[in-house]
């Protein structure tokens, strides 16, 4: 008796995955492969940091309960789930809803909904990562103005001071970065919409 071929579900998985992957990080029409690597650098800048929290939240003897260290494991996926709307500048799913969302699925995405909490998201993160964290670090201070602890990262010494600076210095970026992709998608939508009240 020959039994019929196992069918693999992977690569339907695989399928799925990969076209997820493309709908998620796939630039539209317009977008230059300049911008496309500006998304991508938003997102890498700030995975360093993230990455950076998740041992020390778990490291043995460490600082805090176990609702600190849940919420430096919620900060680091949080800290990257924002860094990927960058992507929603440069994708379709900035420019139309997606289908599965309730009530606007399918919708075009208005220009100001998102170009508002961009810019605004920008400007507080240039604030705080590129003028204010190293203002606060070269001062020795906190952001409140309080003297830094003697246990800080930053005030270590050796490797620890050395690899704590290599992870948070890529936030610098995070901003300016935010700022150069929400202006594109604003100049970009701006045009369409022109083009489309010529037609």
């Amino acid at each position: 008796m020959h039994l019929p071929p196992r069918i693999d579900e992977h690569p339907v998985r695989s399928g799925r995955f990969r076209s997820a992957w493309r709908a998620a990080h796939e630039p539209v029409a317009g977008v230059s492969r300049r911008l496309h690597l500006t998304a991508w650098a938003v997102v890498l800048a700030v995975l360093p940091s993230s990455l950076w929290r998740l041992p020390v939240a778990f490291a043995p003897g460490g600082r805090g309960g176990i609702g600190e260290r849940l919420y430096v494991v919620f900060l680091s996926v949080l800290s990257e789930a924002l860094a990927f709307t960058a992507f929603g500048l440069i994708a379709r799913w900035g420019e139309v809803f997606p289908r599965w969302l309730p009530l606007v699925g399918g919708r075009r995405v208005p220009t100001m909904a998102a170009v508002v909490p961009a810019a605004t998201g920008a400007a507080l993160l240039t604030f705080l990562w590129t003028v204010l964290g190293p203002v606060t670090q070269v001062m020795g201070t906190t952001i409140r103005g309080d003297a830094l602890p003697g246990d800080f990262p930053g005030e270590a010494g050796g490797w620890e001071e050395a690899w704590f600076h290599i992870c948070y210095t890529p936030l610098i970026l995070w901003g300016p970065l935010l700022a150069v992709l929400t202006i594109a998608y604003w100049r970009r939508r701006r045009a369409d919409e022109r083009k489309g009240s010529r037609v």
